[in-house]
Order: structure tokens, then C-alpha cells, then sequence
């Protein structure tokens, strides 16, 4: 099968990578169902990259519908080790204005309908997950975005991230709580993503798009879809260049992470003794302890 290094999560208004060459559709068959869609693969300066759209190309799936578990294992069947995820938030902060980009490293998880974890079935694992941002990973994606100087964008080094269920946008006074907490901004499928990632020994980082403020901010009300439209836009055209400066600098300098060696001490249960059937569904996050 094909492989690639980096992985690209292309959130909302992020359907394609257009910089990327010699490109290939795979699809992946994974133990935990289909990905959200085929995952196109491509070079980009010189580095394979696997770009998934997360909602599908033609944004079909919910947050709750998304099959988080299958998107991860294809990236990682394909050889991913780096996966940067790219999404549109809603401000929590008067700083975090709309076009700002925001590198969350930490999260808080509001969600109440995902599976989050890989295991189950005969094999437990508790992963670290304290830092649960790559920091190496982080720095890349930041220098990479401070070294474009993009217009209408500032640039916001850590923050929290809050992960809600959705569909629906938060009340009035879960928003205000979620900005008593510290929250900084506010999604609905980020949070899943890195623990799976950490649990597949991949790096992970988010870079956060800000649309819009979300509904505590007094100037919400007379935000207009074509505005966010508009803004969806504005920030998936500066993804692109973000996206592309960053892959160069991890095709010339791919960083240590302590992702990569995430499982090493997380596995409780013996393998040995583990059933047989779990462990072929887990092999390939498990075949280097196997």
C-alpha cells in the first residue's frame, strides 16, 4: 500500500489540499469500518502527505456520525507519524478574533457520544495524555505560520480548546461557563482525534480557524451565515499556506515525539494472555510490543 508520513485533517471548508502533486485515492479498509471519506494521497515539498476530509469532501457527516476510530487507524496503515488537523472554531476570548489562528495545548471534553479509544475487547491501556498536544509538533505549525506573516491573522501559541457535542451551538450560558474555565475556543471533533492519535503513537496537533465569536460575545447576534461563509473561506485559503510551509519543515527536519512511544508503558493487560482476536484487530498499533 501506499504510504505517507504527514496526515492532514481538513475540517470545515477544508475539503482539499490543492499545492499537493502526483496525487492517489486510496481507500482503507480499517477493523473499525470506512474513513469519512477516500484519502487523497500527494507530495507536498518533496513529502508524502495523506489529506482526509474529515466531514467527507462534500460535508455529509456530523460531529457525533464522524467514524473517529477508522480516520485514524487508515492515516496510520498509511505510515502517518504526523498528523495536523485543521478546524474551524468559535471564539471564547475577545483576543481570539475571527481569521486568527489558535495552536490549542490542552483540552476539555464536553462530548457525550464518542468512542475515544482503540481498546476494549480482552486489551486495556491507559495512555498519558497530561500534554495531550504534541508540543514538538506545535512549535512546527506555529513557526510555520509566524514565518508567513499572513494578513488579518495573529497568531496564538496555546489555549484551550473545548470539545462539544454538537450539532447544535452552545447556550448563552454554557458559553459563559466555558470562558469562566479558561476555554479559549470551541469545537466539536478535535478532542477524539488526539486521543486516538495518541493511542496510534502519532504525533498530533490542531490548528485552530477561527470563524466567528461564539454566542456569550454582545456582537454574536449579528453575525450572518455569509459572514462565517465568508470567513470559511478566508481561513482555508491561509490553511493551505500554513499546511504547506509547515510540511516543508517536517519533510527537512521531522521532530522526536514522545507520541511516537505513547503505548510503551500503557498497555496493562499481558499480551500473551490477551485474546487472539483482539490482538490481530490491534496489531498494528501493537505489532512493535507484540
Amino acid at each position: 500500500m501506499a504510504e505517507a508520513s504527514i496526515g492532514i485533517i481538513g475540517g470545515s471548508g477544508l475539503y482539499q489540499m490543492e499545492a499537493l502533486s502526483d496525487l492517489e485515492e486510496v481507500r482503507v479498509e480499517t477493523p473499525f469500518g470506512d474513513p469519512s471519506d477516500a484519502l487523497i494521497l500527494g507530495t507536498l515539498e518533496g513529502a508524502r502527505v495523506a489529506f482526509l476530509a474529515r466531514h467527507g469532501r462534500n460535508h455529509t457527516l456530523m460531529p457525533t456520525e464522524l467514524p473517529f476510530r477508522a480516520n485514524i487507524y487508515a492515516l496510520k496503515s498509511l505510515g502517518v507519524k504526523y498528523v495536523i488537523s485543521a478546524s474551524a472554531v468559535g471564539s471564547l476570548q475577545g483576543e481570539a478574533k475571527p481569521l486568527d489562528m489558535v495552536i490549542p495545548d490542552q483540552f476539555i471534553d464536553r462530548t457525550r457520544n464518542r468512542v475515544s479509544t482503540f481498546f476494549g475487547e480482552g486489551i486495556v491501556a491507559h495512555i498519558s495524555f497530561g500534554e495531550p498536544i504534541c508540543g514538538q509538533l506545535a512549535t512546527v505549525l506555529g513557526d510555520a505560520i509566524a514565518s508567513l506573516q499572513l494578513a488579518d491573522v495573529t497568531l496564538h501559541r496555546g489555549g484551550t480548546y473545548i470539545c462539544m457535542e454538537g450539532p447544535a451551538f452552545s447556550t448563552k450560558a454554557e458559553s459563559n461557563l466555558y470562558r469562566s474555565w479558561g476555554g479559549t475556543v470551541i469545537g466539536m471533533t478535535n478532542l477524539p482525534e488526539a486521543k486516538l492519535a495518541r493511542e496510534a503513537e502519532m504525533a498530533y496537533a490542531t490548528l485552530a480557524l477561527v470563524t466567528d465569536y461564539d454566542c456569550w460575545h454582545p456582537d454574536h447576534d449579528s453575525v450572518t451565515v455569509d459572514m462565517v461563509i465568508q470567513n470559511l473561506k478566508r481561513n482555508a485559503s491561509n490553511a493551505q499556506a500554513v499546511i504547506h510551509e509547515a510540511v516543508k519543515r517536517l519533510g527537512q527536519n521531522p521532530p522526536a515525539s514522545t507520541a511516537h512511544k505513547a503505548l510503551k508503558n500503557a498497555v496493562l493487560t499481558p499480551l500473551d494472555k490477551a485474546p487472539p482476536e483482539a490482538k490481530a484487530k490491534l496489531s498494528l498499533l501493537l505489532q512493535k510490543y507484540l
